[in-house]
């Protein structure tokens, strides 16, 4: 993978995970749903900033994904976008004061392992 690969496939996490920081705070606007607000859910998630940068901020990081599945093979670019994982878990950890547990840990850890040798040269 040449580094502009690497590059547009970062991206593509990226975005992607600040597409879930910005629908966790779109969220935390709105409250839970339950079949009594269902409807007027649906139409604050529209009307609310936050989540239509997120959806925004997905649709940017899928065009990123497309763009490098043209050039890379997704046996590659598949398990890497596993890292998306890695960074929602640490950004729960610095920006939602979520716990991070010894056995997550292990599992971020393994992740990591397995996407470095996924994208490892032969």
């Amino acid at each position: 993978m040449t580094p502009q690969e690497f590059s547009i496939l970062l991206s593509s996490i990226l975005m992607g995970t600040a597409g879930q920081f910005f629908l966790k705070l779109g969220a935390l606007r709105l409250g839970q749903a339950n079949a009594a607000n269902f409807v007027s859910q649906i139409l604050r998630i529209a009307l609310t900033p936050e989540l239509v940068i997120g959806l925004a901020c997905y649709g940017i990081a899928a065009i990123a994904y497309i763009l490098i599945l043209t050039r890379v093979n997704l046996s590659i670019v598949g398990p890497s976008v596993a890292l998306s994982y890695v960074f929602s878990v640490l950004m729960g950890y610095f920006f939602f004061q979520e716990a991070i547990p010894l056995l997550r840990l292990l599992g971020l850890g393994l992740i990591v392992a397995g996407v470095i040798l996924v994208i490892s040269p032969r």
